[in-house]
């Protein structure tokens, strides 16, 4: 309970703020509406003074700029956004962009509130569809969403060429994200070690991956890139918004260079590679069709390759990239239906 940064941060900012109490309370309330599917009267009732509250505060110069107000205008672009109002969404992110603006940059932002920092990047982030933020480089320099403490002490891992990435030919930027995933995630007790770093170490790679234009001129460098982005996604779980819509439109993506990886069994890495990407895009998946069609390129490959058993796959995928979590268990149980 001590750790979890809505009881620390987030509830007692909400509790002595009218604007944010009312999106919180909102976000919980339109939860439950999307359940029951009979419209949104209780969220749109509270929606009319969500928005009076907050334009109070934004009337205010020294209200405007306030970590609740930032909190609140971004819950309220998550709430329009899963009501499908992608247009007031939008409105709502660009606003909160220019406070972040007006107060100096996420950094600045980070240093009051981690909280808020981390919510204004990783909201935008699902509800646009692409970064809103720039990153700060590798060792932490400039403004933008931060690297991790481990994320910076990796840059030792770069030292030695890394034996998988140097042996699928990556493009240096994708061959530099793996190398670093690989040595903070195949350490012993990564999981334990991460801790509640995941979420922060999650944010800046999936923003640093979306922000490397795609590789046309490589294409399995391009499928790395979009399945580290999904794995990053499958591990973190869903905290603060839901990211199923940005992990489809990865997904999408990511078929357009399967057959590259397809072309090449009999090639042990490049045999794995595709594995693990297969994989991640199965348990990444929620439209029916897709997930069939990314099942049954399993079925072939694991055919092809002479794969049996959860135990023959998952050395494939530890060969490639794997943190040992709750979350491996999800790509058992998809094997183990496509392998029956």
């Amino acid at each position: 309970m001590a750790s979890n940064p809505f009881v620390v941060s987030w509830w007692p900012l909400a509790l002595a703020d009218p604007a944010l109490f009312h999106v919180s309370i909102q976000t919980a309330s339109l939860d439950e509406e999307r359940r029951a599917q009979r419209g949104f009267p209780i969220s749109e009732l509270l929606m009319a003074d969500s928005v009076s509250l907050i334009r109070k505060k934004i009337g205010s110069t020294s209200l405007a700029i306030r970590d609740e107000t930032l909190n609140s205008v971004v819950t309220l672009a998550a709430i329009e956004h899963g009501k499908g109002n992608i247009d007031a969404s939008r409105a709502h992110i660009d606003g909160a962009k220019r406070i972040v603006g007006i107060r100096g940059g996420l950094d600045q932002v980070k240093q009051a509130s981690p909280l808020t920092a981390r919510m204004i990047a990783w909201v935008s982030l699902l509800v646009t569809g692409s970064p809103q933020y720039a990153i700060q480089d590798d060792n932490g320099i400039g403004d933008g969403v931060s690297p991790t403490l481990q994320w910076l002490l990796s840059s030792s891992l770069l030292e030695t060429p890394d034996p998988v990435a140097q042996a699928l030919h990556l493009e240096p930027a994708i061959a530099d994200v793996l190398t670093r995933l690989r040595g903070i995630f195949h350490q012993p007790g990564a999981s334990v070690a991460l801790g509640t770093e995941l979420h922060d170490l999650t944010c800046f790679v999936v923003h640093k991956l979306l922000l490397i234009p795609p590789y046309t001129d490589s294409p399995h460098s391009e499928c790395l890139r979009c399945a580290m982005v999904l794995y990053m996604l499958i591990i973190h779980g869903t905290t603060y918004y839901t990211h199923t819509e940005l992990a489809n439109n990865i997904i999408q993506q990511l078929k357009g260079h399967l057959q590259s990886l397809a072309g090449r069994i009999g090639n042990l890495l490049f045999d794995s590679l595709q594995l693990w990407v297969l994989s991640v895009a199965i348990v990444s998946a929620t439209d029916p069709t897709e997930l069939q069609w990314l099942i049954l390129a399993a079925k072939i490959a694991a055919n092809a390759m002479g794969l049996q058993t959860w135990g023959d796959v998952v050395i494939h995928l530890k060969r490639i990239l794997w943190l040992e979590s709750e979350r491996a268990e999800v790509f058992r149980l998809q094997w183990d239906g496509i392998l029956t």
